[in-house]
């Protein structure tokens, strides 16, 4: 639980000869402990000299009870000087945004959609500037103070710990898609499983995740690379939810976060209900072409990205690759009766052989 500064305390730090400084950088200021500390400041009486510049401007920008933190009123990049960085950094919006994370690495790691260190997210939070997870630290343990602020380039600008050595697929998507505020990847055991076998899931046949998820598959790429960045970030501009070949899935949304989380709850447990449905032994029943014709709507009023956009009815539900018994409402292309591969490749040997003798 956060430690609640009032002003009470503030006044016994003081008395004590307390530096202000050592106040929990996630501590809960109430607003008459924010004023007096800012007075403080002003008056420059008390022990408050060594408190940096962004720390500073951190409290005093805290946002009282009930009032949502606001991003800088001037955009920043990799570029701004680095006092404004640091201060951004310190923010109460910043802190925001990185108890998001905290929640949903929190979330990740007790659906076990995350293993030892595995895992990362990233939140786009300027022109070209990121703030994003630590490597080696658990999803499940994360803290405001492990962040990580970095570049498009993948450089770390500020934080304590090390960034992800993942970084660069997320800035690929980024850059490729900038609707992409937001970009989770971790390992979800029944997604992966789809995602090993590089099989996209099929469609037609749960709304959910017709409306929230477009799929795709890219090919393996070692983890960390470049190269693997760029297969994804090439998916990035019609799907939201890309399945990983042999490692995991990764996501991206243009609202936040905890949008990008919610895709991974969303496919997890789709694949999960497909594989109990195909254990049922029987042909499961999906949507009608119109029907899915009625969801992409839906989808597309809310600005989720998908392929499907403006196809016909009768191309909508595809699902060629997926085999243990799911097929397409639309009835695949009949040889013509009484038709026989084999037969015609004899009958055609022969006569070839006949043309052959004559010449």
């Amino acid at each position: 639980m956060k430690k609640v500064i009032s002003a009470r305390d503030v006044e016994d730090m003081l008395r004590r000869g307390v530096d202000l400084n050592s106040i929990p950088a996630d501590a809960l200021l109430t607003p008459s402990a924010r004023d007096l500390i800012r007075d403080t400041q002003d008056s420059g009486s008390g022990r408050t000299t060594g408190m940096a510049p962004s720390a500073a401007a951190a409290r005093s920008s805290a946002p009282t009870a009930g009032e949502q933190p606001q991003p800088p009123a001037k955009p920043l990049n990799s570029k701004s000087p680095k006092a404004e960085l640091e201060a951004f950094f310190n923010s109460a919006y910043a802190l925001d945004l990185k108890q998001q994370i905290c929640e949903m690495g929190r979330r990740l790691w007790t659906r076990a959609y995350v293993d030892g260190n595995g895992g990362n997210m990233a939140i786009k939070v300027g022109e070209d500037i990121a703030i994003c997870t630590p490597t080696l630290v658990s999803k499940g343990s994360l803290k405001p103070e492990d962040m990580c602020l970095v570049d498009f380039e993948g450089n770390q600008l500020l934080g304590l710990k090390k960034r992800t050595s993942e970084i660069l697929m997320h800035l690929q998507m980024m850059k490729r898609q900038p609707k992409a505020i937001a970009t989770c990847h971790c390992h979800p055991p029944y997604a992966t499983g789809f995602a090993v076998a590089g099989i996209a899931p099929p469609t037609c046949m749960l709304p959910e995740y017709e409306v929230f998820c477009a799929v795709a598959v890219a090919p393996y790429r070692t983890p960390g690379t470049p190269e693997m960045g760029k297969l994804v970030a090439d998916l990035v501009d019609t799907h939201n939810t890309i399945l990983m070949a042999n490692h995991g899935v990764v996501t991206w949304s243009h609202n936040g976060i905890e949008e990008a989380y919610w895709r991974m709850e969303i496919i997890e447990a789709y694949c999960r209900t497909l594989l109990v449905t195909a254990q049922l032994g029987v042909k499961p029943n999906t949507f009608s072409a119109e029907q899915l014709q009625d969801l992409l709507k839906i989808k597309q009023s809310l600005g989720y990205v998908d392929p499907r956009y403006g196809l016909k009815e009768c191309e909508l539900c595809d699902n060629d690759e997926w085999r243990p018994g799911v097929t397409c409402q639309v009835p695949a292309k009949a040889e013509p009766a009484g038709f026989d591969k084999e037969a015609e490749a004899v009958v055609q040997a022969v006569t070839d052989q006949i043309l052959a003798q004559l010449k």
